[in-house]
C-alpha cells in the first residue's frame, strides 16, 4: 500500500510539473506572438491602427518574362473616373492590361529607350483567358484613332501556339509611317507562364473594368466610396497612345 502510495503520489507531482511547464511555454509563446504583432506597426506592416505607416505612391508588380531576343512584362492599369452630379463617380476612361515589349541588346540586357505598348481591352483579355492549347489571337490597334494621324501608326499583336504543345509566341509588330520605323518583338511564352498570365488575366478583369468598385459600394455606402477617389490624387500613367 505504502509503495502504490508513493507512486501515485509522484505522478501527481510529475503531471503538476508538466502542466506547470506546458503553461509556461505557451505564455512564452503568446508573449513572443503579442510583442511581433505590437512591432508591426514600426516596421511599416498593415494594422488597422490610424498611425500606422501607410505606403505612398504607386505600387509596381508586373510579370515580366525575359527571353534571348526580347522581354515582355504584364501589368494592370486601373481605371480613372471622372465625379458627375450629386458627388457620384462615372467611368472616365476604362483599365486595360499593359504589355510591354523590349529588345534584347546583349546578354539578359534589354533596351528599355526602344519599348513599345500595348493594351489590352477588357474583351480582348477576356479573349485571351478563352484561348485553347492550339488556339490563335490576333489583335490590331491604331493608338492615334480619331485624331490627324490616324492610319499612321499600326500595331499588330499575335499570339500563335508552338507546333510541339509547349507554349505560344507572342509578336508585336509596330509599323510607324510617321517616324519610318517597322519594329517586331517575338517573346517565345511557355504553357506555365502562359498559365500565369491567364489566371492574373482573370483576377484583374474587374478591377480593370471599374466592377470592383461597385462591389465595394454595397454595404459600405456610396459617399465612402466617393471620398477615398476624390482623395487620389491623378497620376501620369503611361499609355499605349503615348508612344
Amino acid at each position: 500500500m505504502m509503495k502504490q502510495a508513493r507512486t501515485l503520489l509522484s505522478r501527481s507531482l510529475c503531471d503538476q510539473h508538466k502542466s506547470l511547464l506546458e503553461e509556461k511555454v505557451r505564455a512564452t509563446t503568446l508573449r513572443g506572438f503579442a510583442s511581433w504583432s505590437d512591432s508591426s506597426p514600426s516596421r511599416g506592416g498593415f494594422s488597422g491602427q490610424k498611425d500606422a505607416a501607410k505606403p505612398s505612391g504607386r505600387v509596381f508588380a508586373p510579370y515580366a518574362i525575359f527571353k534571348g531576343k526580347a522581354a515582355l512584362s504584364v501589368e494592370p492599369v486601373l481605371p480613372t473616373f471622372t465625379e458627375i452630379d450629386s458627388g457620384n463617380l462615372r467611368i472616365e476612361r476604362r483599365g486595360s492590361l499593359r504589355m510591354t515589349f523590349m529588345p534584347s541588346i546583349g546578354e539578359r540586357k534589354y533596351d528599355g529607350g526602344q519599348k513599345q505598348l500595348f493594351s489590352l481591352s477588357p474583351t480582348e483579355v477576356g479573349s485571351l483567358i478563352s484561348m485553347g492549347s492550339k488556339d490563335s489571337s490576333e489583335f490590331f490597334h491604331d493608338p492615334s484613332m480619331k485624331s490627324s494621324n490616324a492610319g499612321q501608326v499600326r500595331k499588330t499583336l499575335s499570339i500563335k501556339p508552338h507546333a510541339d504543345g509547349s507554349g505560344y509566341f507572342f509578336s508585336l509588330s509596330v509599323v510607324n509611317n510617321i517616324l519610318n520605323t517597322n519594329d517586331r518583338f517575338v517573346v517565345p511564352v511557355t504553357t506555365a507562364e502562359f498559365a500565369v498570365m491567364k489566371t492574373a488575366f482573370s483576377f484583374a478583369l474587374p478591377h480593370i473594368m471599374g466592377w470592383d468598385r461597385v462591389i465595394d459600394q454595397v454595404g459600405t455606402g456610396t459617399q465612402k466610396t466617393t471620398s477615398q477617389h476624390l482623395t487620389t490624387g491623378p497620376q501620369h500613367i503611361e499609355q499605349e497612345w503615348d508612344k
